[in-house]
C-alpha cells in the first residue's frame, strides 16, 4: 500500500453494541415510550426511521449502562457531553457518526418540547440540552479515489477466477448502473426477461425506491446496460434456487433479498484486498458517474438519468471525481 493510501486511513471505529430487543426492554420505560412514539409519527422513509431508532436506542443503552438508567427529563448538557465523549474517545466514532447520534437526540428533544411538554408534567420545563454545545470537529475525511475502468476489470477478473458469480453481478451493477447499495438489492429477477433490443445499449428496470423522504420516497427506474444484465443472468443461472430478487441469499431451500450490509462486507473483505486500498459501496455511484463523464457523456444527461439528481450541482459537488489535470495544465499557458 502506498504512503498516500496509508495516510488516508484513520483509526477504525469500534462498533457500538447492537441493542437487542432484550437490552432495549432494560432501558428506562419512559425513554422507550418517548422514542417509539417519536419515531412512529415522523415523516421519514422506513430506512431513515430505522436509523433514527437505532441511534436513539444507542443513547438509551448508554443511559442504562453509564448513567444508572437516568430518566430522560433529568439528562443535562453535561450528561450529553459525556455521551459524545464516549462516542469520540472510547468508540473512535467519526465526526459524521457523532453528528448523526447528536441529531437523533436533538430531534427527539425538539419533539418533546413542541408536543410532549404541554401534556406531561415531567417535561413541562424541558429544554433541548443539545443546543449551544460546541460544534463537533470534522475528521479528516477519506479522500474519494474513484474506481477506474481498469480497476473494475481487474476486480471482475479476480472474482471470475474465484467463481464468485454473485460478486461479479453486484460489482458490474454497481459500476455500470450507479445504483446505491439499498437500490441494487431491489432489482427483481423479472428484469432478466425484459425485451432488450439488439440495437439498444440499455434497458429500463422496474421502478425502484430511491433515496428520499416519506413512506414512498422517490420512485424511478434505472437504466441497466448490457454488461450488468450479462452478469446478473450468469449469477441467477448459477445460484441454484428461485427468488424474486436477483441479489439474494439462500435461506433453507428459498432465496430472500440480501441485506444491504452484504455490500459493506463484500467491499471491505473482498474488493479492498484485490485493489490494495479501502473500497466501500458508496464509492461506486461516484465512480460510475465519473467514468461516464470521462467518456464524454454530457453532465446534464448523466445527472438526470444516471445519478437521478434534480440539479447538476449535486452531481458536481459529490459525484464528479474527475481530476481535470489536462485542463488545469492549460490555465496559465
Amino acid at each position: 500500500m502506498s504512503n498516500i493510501n496509508k495516510n488516508m486511513l484513520r483509526e477504525r471505529a469500534i462498533p457500538l453494541p447492537e441493542v437487542t430487543e432484550q437490552m432495549w426492554q432494560e432501558v428506562n420505560e419512559d425513554f422507550r415510550t418517548l422514542v417509539e412514539e417519536y419515531v412512529s409519527v415522523q415523516n421519514h422513509s422506513p430506512e431513515t426511521k430505522k436509523q433514527y431508532l437505532s441511534g436513539l436506542k444507542q443513547f438509551g443503552w448508554y443511559l442504562k449502562t453509564s448513567m444508572n438508567n437516568k430518566p430522560f427529563y433529568k439528562v443535562t448538557k453535561r450528561d450529553f457531553i459525556r455521551f459524545m465523549s464516549y462516542l469520540r474517545d472510547n468508540r473512535k466514532q467519526s465526526s459524521s457518526a457523532q453528528s448523526f447520534k447528536k441529531a437523533c437526540v436533538s430531534s427527539l428533544c425538539n419533539y418533546i418540547e413542541n408536543v410532549v411538554a404541554e401534556d406531561d408534567e415531567n417535561y413541562k420545563l424541558f429544554r433541548n440540552f443539545t443546543r449551544g454545545l460546541p460544534a463537533i470537529p470534522k475528521n479528516k475525511v477519506y479522500e474519494k479515489v474513484k474506481v477506474t475502468y481498469d480497476e473494475y476489470q481487474e476486480m471482475m477478473k479476480v472474482l471470475e477466477g474465484d467463481e464468485n458469480w454473485l460478486g461479479m453481478a453486484w460489482l458490474s451493477t454497481a459500476f455500470n448502473v450507479g445504483a446505491r447499495r439499498s437500490e441494487i438489492i431491489q432489482f427483481k429477477t423479472e428484469i432478466l426477461s425484459y425485451d432488450f433490443p439488439e440495437d439498444a445499449s440499455f434497458m429500463y428496470s422496474h421502478n425502484v425506491r430511491l433515496k428520499g423522504s416519506g413512506e414512498d420516497g422517490k420512485i424511478e427506474p434505472y437504466m441497466v446496460n448490457r454488461e450488468a444484465i450479462k452478469y446478473m443472468k450468469l449469477w441467477v443461472e448459477k445460484r441454484g434456487y428461485d427468488c424474486d430478487y436477483i441479489f439474494s441469499t439462500k435461506y433453507g431451500t428459498e432465496g430472500k433479498m440480501m441485506s444491504k450490509s452484504w455490500a459493506d462486507y463484500f467491499c471491505s473483505e473482498v474488493l479492498s484486498d484485490i485493489l490494495g486500498r479501502r473500497i466501500n459501496p458508496h464509492l461506486f455511484k461516484a465512480s460510475c458517474i465519473t467514468y461516464l463523464l470521462e467518456s464524454g457523456v454530457p453532465l446534464e444527461l448523466v445527472s438526470k438519468f444516471v445519478a437521478h439528481h434534480e440539479n447538476v450541482a449535486t452531481t458536481i459537488a459529490h459525484y464528479d471525481l474527475r481530476d481535470f489535470e489536462e485542463e488545469k495544465n492549460q490555465i496559465f499557458k
